[in-house]
């Protein structure tokens, strides 16, 4: 997330704006981060071939997370400079993380309780996911 904010600022900056093009900011985002994990696949491939394997199917399935495009059109809506776009993206990395690993251990411990037969699976989920969202909003304005 850290990563592709920083390289689609410099791209937004210094190639999008000085030719008026600010209009294919998505779509510019959109293959910039689609490249950046493909570069990341390949050099974990090389580096660390077992957890290139861990990771299995689910490296490129980065390419299509909202957070990491949504991050890098914040920062250019914000209009933050680079150590703000930085600070702003390595903050939401941790808060994504954060919000996943609270999300898993909440679903697996939801597979030892007594769930009804009814809202196993998806529904539970959904209302958890709902239930975890109403908390993360008390942190807004924080900041």
């Amino acid at each position: 997330m850290t990563l592709a904010t920083i390289v689609t600022y410099l791209i937004y900056q210094f190639v999008l704006i000085p030719m008026g093009l600010g209009f294919l900011q998505t779509i510019s985002y959109i293959l910039v981060i689609a490249a950046l994990v493909q570069m990341v696949e390949i050099i974990l491939k090389k580096v660390s071939p077992s957890m290139y394997q861990a990771l299995g199917i689910f490296l490129p399935l980065i390419t299509t997370n909202c957070a990491v495009l949504g991050v890098a059109i914040l920062v250019i809506q914000k209009d933050m400079n680079l150590l703000e776009s930085v600070i702003f993206a390595v903050a939401n990395s941790i808060g994504f993380t954060l919000a996943l690993v609270i999300f898993a251990g909440i679903r697996e411990h939801m597979e030892l309780m007594g769930v009804p037969k009814g809202m196993r699976g998806i529904p539970i989920a959904l209302v958890v996911a709902g239930l975890l969202s109403l908390a993360f909003m008390g942190f807004a304005g924080l900041v």
